[in-house]
């Protein structure tokens, strides 16, 4: 029998999981080191290129270890939030070109060949989950050209039959499986970019056809990427030199915004690397009136050290979840990052944010038809999840004990296997 495959293609992890004939699920594990993982990290490491032969390309802990290790190469991360751009084809890597089809087709490659190292052949069919709203997709034609961008890759990666499914219809499959009566249940699905909702009906009783229970959805690009970038625009970008002045010959100005909106998004960082932004960094760095902030700046692109400060960043925002307070630590070489971060400061800057994500909830509440108090469960997944903040939202919405936790990184994979199971576990 062919094996029933879920994917889930994240912006910061992915997982596969395939289900057998028993309905249980199991998923593939990665090495990381000694240890091993569930969740593989959805990033690319090009190493410099030697002797005119294409540069040589690792995925996952591997690619994050060897730019630790080696502190050079290109590290990619974040490609799913490119999906939907019409204006991002492609980059050009040590002189070759490479499409985003091609970053993501060789990233889905390597958690193919992984996977199969755990799970056995996977096959030329799979289910693969895809968000409620692309991150950056602003109308119907980016929606469909992110699902035809991936649909490519995933062919790439040898999966000719694939058929799409929300993530967080994919995360009330594995919900269900451990329900034993009918409910009607909101599935809120935070990702590295989007958040992503749905209303639906799931117990025994329901149809196994899905589309016919599923009673609204709704999502918001907004998740944990924009929580880290609240952090980096408030604390980090000033002790790289936002909001100070430069002078020139003729007048004194502020240094570019613009600037700083690169820092803030992780995927964005290296494009300050060309000849044209280094070169006017140098011309702010000599009449900088806070020349050693500007000075490390320069060295953050320079070294590639966007991955370092996401773990820093990242660090601290999960410490918030349990602390009152936490630290954004980085030390390198002129980068001498050390700033505070208290919760409720946190929470304030995020605070807008919640509220966005709290709309998406009530326009799907409103599209089904339905009050709060109409849903039987809240079934949070994602690492956004265990924000307080965002946790509380939805307890004071929706009550305690009607909110239930799912695994953060694994429940969408697992539902896409179970989904799989349905399609094609006779065949």
């Amino acid at each position: 029998m062919r094996p029933s495959v879920g994917i889930d293609f994240g912006t910061t992890n992915s997982a596969v999981a395939v289900c057998g004939a028993d309905g249980r699920t199991r998923l593939a594990e990665f090495p990381v080191g000694e240890t091993w993982a569930r969740v593989f990290r959805s990033v690319l490491h090009f190493a410099p290129p030697e002797d005119g032969r294409p540069p040589d390309a690792l995925a996952g802990p591997a690619a994050i270890h060897r730019r630790l290790d080696e502190g050079e190469g290109r590290l990619i991360q974040s490609l799913k939030s490119f999906l939907a751009s019409t204006s991002f084809q492609g980059t050009d890597i040590y002189n070759r070109r490479y499409t985003l089809e091609d970053l993501v087709g060789f990233f889905l490659v390597e958690l193919r060949r992984q996977a199969e190292a755990k799970l056995g052949p996977l096959g030329a069919r799979a289910v693969a989950g895809r968000p409620v709203a692309f991150a950056g997709a602003e109308d119907d034609g980016a929606e469909a050209l992110a699902e035809a961008r991936l649909r490519a890759a995933l062919g790439r990666a040898g999966f000719d039959e694939v058929v799409f499914t929300y993530e967080p219809v994919a995360a009330a499959y594995e919900y269900e499986a451990g329900v034993d009566g009918d409910e009607v249940v909101l599935i809120a699905d935070f990702g590295g970019g989007t958040s992503d909702f749905c209303l639906l009906r799931v117990g025994p009783n329901h149809s196994r056809s899905r589309a016919d229970d599923i009673l609204a959805t709704s999502g918001a690009a907004i998740a944990g990427d924009v929580f880290d970038s609240r952090i980096v625009r408030a604390v980090v970008a000033p002790a790289f030199g936002a909001g100070t002045r430069y002078t020139t010959l003729t007048r004194s100005m502020e240094v570019p915004a613009w600037l700083f909106g690169h820092l803030e998004k992780w995927h964005h960082l290296s494009f300050l690397k060309s000849r044209e932004t280094m070169a006017l960094l140098v011309d702010i760095a000599a009449g900088s009136e806070a020349p050693g902030r500007i000075g490390a700046f320069l060295h953050l692109i320079r070294h590639d050290l966007g991955f370092a400060l996401f773990q820093a960043v990242e660090a601290a925002k999960i410490a918030l979840s349990a602390a009152d307070e936490a630290r954004v630590v980085l030390r390198e070489g002129p980068v001498e990052l050390d700033v505070a971060v208290s919760r409720g400061d946190f929470e304030w800057w995020i605070a807008e944010d919640v509220e966005l994500i709290g709309d998406a909830v009530d326009r799907a509440l409103a599209a089904a038809g339905l009050p709060a108090s109409a849903v039987d469960k809240v079934f949070m997944t994602g690492g956004t999840s265990l924000v307080p903040a965002v946790h509380a939202r939805f307890t004071e919405r929706f009550g305690v004990d009607r909110v239930v936790l799912g695994d953060r990184f694994t429940s969408v994979a697992a539902g896409l296997a179970r989904r799989a199971h349905d399609l094609w576990g006779r065949g």
